[in-house]
């Protein structure tokens, strides 16, 4: 049962590995800037997941303190984006 747990998780960072790179070109290549910002935040949120799929792989909490400092950091963030987007001026 272990083992099917371990191999199921490890797949599942593979899938989350290519949709980083799906991401990152998005980013890379958007069309617009209301399409980089989406990307982005996708970019973190795929991010975020990929280090809790890590955490359980190695039972280590460690990388689930990281990607809740993350999480906090990227909704920052992509507040601060968007307004810059939508009024120029950040404050």
């Amino acid at each position: 049962m272990q083992n099917l747990l371990i191999f199921i998780l490890e797949a599942s960072l593979a899938i989350h590995i290519l949709m980083i790179a799906v991401c990152a070109w998005r980013v890379w290549r958007g069309e617009n800037a209301i399409d980089r910002l989406i990307g982005a935040d996708l970019l973190s949120t795929l991010t975020l997941a990929i280090l809790v799929i890590v955490a359980l792989i190695l039972v280590n909490s460690i990388y689930l303190d990281v990607a809740l400092g993350l999480a906090a950091l990227s909704f920052i963030g992509t507040i601060s984006l968007a307004k810059y987007i939508v009024d120029q001026s950040v404050f």
